[in-house]
């Protein structure tokens, strides 16, 4: 069985072992999530670009995702000291 989303989940894409953000909102139906970026801003995704649900984390089909959210995905940790 599929764990349930909620909101404060880490999300992850399927081709990053590193977390990009989390789960800020659920639309009423479900269908459709609210995430924040680290240093991108929050970002309107389906539910259904979603592809494993577990432990608290979601990952999403990066495949599934418009070009300016995995855009800034790809800069969620530009600021972080390394």
């Amino acid at each position: 069985m599929r764990e349930k989303i909620e909101v404060g989940f880490q999300t992850f894409v399927d081709d990053s072992p590193e977390e990009f953000g989390a789960v800020r909102d659920i639309s009423g139906d479900g269908r459709t999530l609210t995430l924040y970026v680290e240093n991108g801003g929050e970002f309107r995704v389906p539910a259904s670009a979603a592809v494993s649900v577990q432990s608290e984390k979601v990952t999403f089909a990066c495949r599934k995702l418009d070009p300016q959210l995995r855009a800034a995905i790809g800069h969620a940790h530009d600021q972080e000291t390394r």
